[in-house]
């Protein structure tokens, strides 16, 4: 085996990897989509049943979000095929065909295993479950081992024969299965050999229920022996004893082993029980297992040496195998070998009738890559169809898998145009009977009469306030007289005891007296912070002011149910980013930025109080120990600088009394100028008012009100689902 292939495979993996956190992007975007149309069909429902207009029922009817739901979750599954397909580690060759045409002898040949882990019996099917057989040469032969839980056992094992059959209602619960007897077939289907050989499958898995229902309830995988590997994956022993029933409750199991040839790199072989036997879910579980765990497939066949032809039960192999992967032709990834037997096996020698197959293939159009005649019994021939694979692998599977996410993607624009389409049909559903109404004059007349309230209120407002702006602050007054009174009252100075201590711990007096001088000025300074609660109690009053003007005059009370300061935010939110298209709103502006206008005591007040705070500093103090200080003497300069510092900043505070009406007044004017005064906010009013005008004027246009609020509510229902889809979230490929 060529190292260059097993390097060309080992990078073509690792480019595989990168696309999948792109796909993964997509699908979750496609699943948002899936959302956002889903509720744009309950919307849809909702006003059919709310409107009689003719013209508008007949556009609703003619939408159809369900039909693209159907198709985004085709390609969901599509894309997690595809996602499956580049987060491997390994290539995988799957090997599929009837029961008895030599695929067990082939994996048996390419991997050196025996039929003790691969079964082989020549006398029935005897591979019970699908095994992925992985190359790894630093390890002994194990086998993991993945079990159905009693819920997968239930829905995707017992539940299709009840449907297939037609059973009746099928068991919820593991105990239901096991206490009840089987339903007997329906006495239409007793005269069909077919059905009643199903029936009988299922009758394995009802009998001999408790010689396996304990594995539904072990945790996956489990690692076993390669001893223990054909309990698990066959149906009988190699002398062909069926006691096995393991199996019956097994999902996969992977095989780690060393491959003869070990430079085969990083690939993997797909085992798949051989068909024609009459188990339901056989092929759909082929087709899971072809579209999300195999690169390339061979098929396997067997011509018999007494004379044999293309039977339809192989032409319904092969496209039961292309159905698998739509997007890539299946006679670019598979092969078939043709299983040549010589005189001394139980088939004789069919080398004329492998011949004769191969000839009559496009008869029957089975297109493959490439067909071999190869005894897949032996070792040697079975490792260089292996390595033509291989060979062809290497060189195109980069180019398959483009074409294959190409497919992928391409399929995804056309769904986004489609979307789009729809989407653009579902906006004019109601543009008629919004242009229908003739509101106009009506609504110049109130917009006029409402702006004159408007700027009358908060001119006058703006008026009283420039009258108080040189008045001091009510409630930042009441706050600073309770500071000081804390102050006073709570002053942090030591006694003169504590301040013995302190002394004999830091060795002396003077030491003590300026570690006092920062814990008192600390302790001080911190009774100020409540200046903040006076301060946004005094501008949220007149915040209020200007919300009682909105409500009252403007008639905007409809934004929200909160009132005072917060309505002001509320309407800051309210205010669409652009009333006119391309333009940053202005009037949103002014609101926005008297929403977020605070004052503060540290951006305001605190850099005054703390020059006041100098002689509590001890590089700053101006009162300094004697020569031969005492505990008293201590506690009489922290007592004297308190009280002088006290007394410095009530007057410092004195000069602040009628600063907040006078950044009040500042920032409401400065609203007023944004909102009011600035060229173009008549005009942004007049758009706002006109779009909600149902709520302004709620009898004016209590008819209409309903109309717009129900056109508003559908035209942001399609606007959430054309921001998921906007055609950049729908591309993986670049």
């Amino acid at each position: 085996m060529n190292l260059d292939k097993t390097a060309q495979i080992i990078s073509i993996i690792e480019q595989r990897r990168p696309l999948v956190n792109k796909i993964e992007r997509v699908e979750s975007n496609l699943r948002s989509l899936s959302l956002a149309l889903h509720h744009l069909q309950q919307h849809s429902e909702q006003l059919l049943s709310k409107i009689d207009e003719e013209a508008v029922i007949a556009k609703l009817h003619n939408l159809n979000f369900s039909g693209l739901q159907t198709k985004i979750e085709a390609e969901l599954i599509a894309l997690n095929k595809l996602k499956t397909r580049f987060n491997r580690n390994t290539l995988n060759i799957g090997v599929i065909g009837r029961a008895r045409q030599g695929k067990s002898r082939l994996l048996q040949s390419l991997t050196g295993l025996t039929s003790a882990e691969i079964p082989d019996g020549d006398r029935q099917h005897c591979t019970g479950v699908r095994s992925t057989i992985h190359h790894n040469s630093n390890f002994a032969t194990y086998g993991e081992v993945w079990f159905h839980t009693e819920r997968s056992f239930l829905d995707e094992v017992i539940a299709p024969y009840y449907e297939k059959l037609r059973l009746g209602l099928k068991p919820i619960t593991l105990e239901a299965f096991a206490n009840h007897p089987l339903p007997p077939l329906p006495v239409e289907l007793t005269e069909y050999a077919e059905p009643g050989a199903m029936y009988q499958h299922l009758r394995r898995y009802h009998i001999n229920l408790d010689k396996y229902r304990h594995l539904l309830k072990v945790t996956s995988p489990r690692r076993i022996s390669q001893t223990e590997i054909r309990e698990y994956v066959a149906q009988d022993t190699t002398d062909g004893q069926r006691i096995f029933f393991n199996y019956l409750a097994v999902q996969e199991v992977k095989i780690t082993c060393k491959f003869p040839h070990e430079a085969v790199g990083q690939i993997a072989l797909v085992d798949m029980p051989g068909l024609g036997d009459t188990g339901i879910g056989d092929e759909e579980r082929l087709v899971k297992t072809l579209a999300h765990d195999v690169d390339a497939v061979i098929f396997v066949r067997m011509p018999k040496s007494s004379g044999d032809y293309w039977a339809d039960v192989d032409v319904r192999l092969y496209d039961i195998a292309a159905n698998a992967i739509t997007e890539l032709p299946i006679n670019l990834w598979s092969f078939l070998i043709l299983n040549r037997t010589d005189s001394t096996s139980n088939n004789s020698d069919n080398w004329y009738n492998c011949q004769d197959l191969a000839q009559t293939l496009s008869e029957k159009h089975i297109q493959v890559v490439n067909h071999v005649i190869a005894n897949c019994a032996n070792p040697q021939e079975a490792n260089q169809v292996l390595e033509l694979i291989l060979d062809y692998l290497a060189k195109n599977i980069t180019i398959l898998d483009s074409k294959y996410a190409f497919l992928c993607q391409e399929r995804l624009v056309q769904l986004q145009n489609t979307v789009a389409v729809e989407l653009e049909k579902a906006r004019q559903v109601l543009e008629q009977a919004a242009s229908g109404e003739n509101w106009f004059p009506l609504f110049e007349n109130l917009f006029a009469q409402l702006w004159d309230n408007l700027t009358t209120g908060l001119e006058a407002l703006l008026k009283k306030l420039r009258e108080q702006r040189d008045a001091q602050n009510i409630e930042f007054r009441q706050q600073v007289e309770a500071a000081l009174k804390t102050c006073q009252q709570d002053s942090g100075i030591p006694t003169e005891a504590e301040i013995e201590t302190r002394r004999n711990r830091v060795g002396g007096y003077p030491n003590a007296y300026y570690e006092y001088l920062n814990e008192v000025r600390a302790y001080l300074s911190q009774h100020f912070l409540l200046l903040d609660k006076g301060l946004k109690q005094g501008l949220d009053r007149v915040k209020g002011q200007v919300s009682e003007v909105l409500i009252n005059q403007a008639g905007l009370g409809f934004v929200s149910d909160v009132r005072g300061e917060e309505f002001i935010n509320a309407i800051a939110a309210y205010i669409p980013n652009e009333l006119i298209p391309s333009q940053p709103s202005r009037l949103k502006l002014g609101f926005q930025i008297l929403a977020d206008f605070e004052l503060s005591y540290r951006g305001m007040i605190q850099h005054r109080i703390r020059q006041r705070l100098d002689d509590l500093t001890p590089d700053e103090t101006s009162l300094q120990l004697s020569s031969s200080p005492c505990a008293s003497e201590v506690l009489s300069c922290l007592q004297a600088l308190h009280s002088e510092a006290i007394y410095k900043c009530r007057t410092a505070l004195d000069d602040l009394l009628a600063e907040p009406s006078q950044a009040a007044f500042a920032i409401v004017e400065e609203f007023l100028d944004r909102v009011l005064r600035a060229e173009g906010a008549k005009t942004e009013w007049r758009i706002f008012l006109e779009e909600v005008r149902s709520e302004v004027w709620c009898d004016e246009f209590e008819q209409l009100g309903e109309r717009t609020r129900t056109r508003r509510e559908w035209i942001d229902s399609i606007e959430c689902a054309a921001t998921a889809n906007k055609l950049s979230a729908m591309q993986f490929l670049n």
